[in-house]
């Protein structure tokens, strides 16, 4: 008669592979982990809505220095290309987790309450979050159709720019709306995401909030100045 095992091989310690396996699995099915999944995301968008709205701010300084910005961009094609591929992912994930807590927000409250307060840290920017998403996807969209999917052969970027915004019309009109909502949706996302990552303090959070508002205010006017200078300039 063999003599019995050591150890249990069915109760084996899980190697690596495994902890990383369930880590992916309860990141993605928990709460906290698409909360997490979000901020992340939401936190790198913030930083590129930042360098595309400095790029986009050469046209303060003319034509040449526009063109040459977006010659720099070309020249970097390869580089440009992974970054559009890693925004795809993140905004995936991050359309994704949001849905999914939306929806879990939704059956776990399926009845609305009758008074919508603005207590408890409920700012115009938490309450509308779902749908300011909703809402600046449409508007990536259409700005992707109208400026990054052009045939560019016989035109060049400075020459789209000025013929959408030759006058103060739909266009125009729809890119500062839609700026003003990415405004709104980044007044509550950028500090929520710092807390969410546990990256808080009650002593700094108040001013993380406050920086949250003013960084949303310079990408809404930056943003939104733009059409209106070409519209002035032509």
């Amino acid at each position: 008669m063999c003599p019995p095992l050591a150890f249990d091989v069915r109760k084996r310690p899980f190697d690596h592979g495994e902890r990383r396996m369930n880590w992916l699995v309860k990141t993605f099915t928990s709460s906290i982990g698409k909360k997490q999944v979000m901020a992340v995301t939401g936190l790198s968008f913030c930083l590129f809505v930042t360098v595309h709205l400095m790029g986009n701010l050469t046209i303060y300084a003319g034509k040449d220095s526009f063109l040459s910005y977006v010659d720099r961009l070309h020249s970097l094609e390869s580089l440009v290309a992974v970054a559009e591929f890693g925004l795809i992912f993140f905004a995936v994930l991050h359309i994704g987790m949001g849905l999914f807590l939306f929806l879990e927000n939704r059956r776990a409250r399926p009845v609305s309450y009758a008074v919508e307060e603005s207590a408890g840290g409920r700012t115009i920017g938490s309450r509308t979050s779902p749908y300011t998403g909703a809402l600046i996807l449409i508007f990536v969209i259409v700005h992707l159709i109208k400026f990054r999917f052009v045939d560019k052969m016989t035109i060049n970027d400075f020459v789209i720019l000025s013929n959408t915004f030759a006058d103060f019309g739909f266009w125009t009109l729809f890119y500062v709306a839609g700026v003003i909502v990415v405004a709104i949706h980044v007044s509550h996302g950028f500090w929520s995401g710092f807390q969410t990552l546990g990256i808080s303090h009650p002593k700094y959070m108040p001013f993380v909030e406050r920086l949250g508002i003013i960084f949303s205010l310079i990408i809404g006017i930056g943003f939104a100045s733009i059409p209106v200078f070409v519209f002035l300039s032509l």
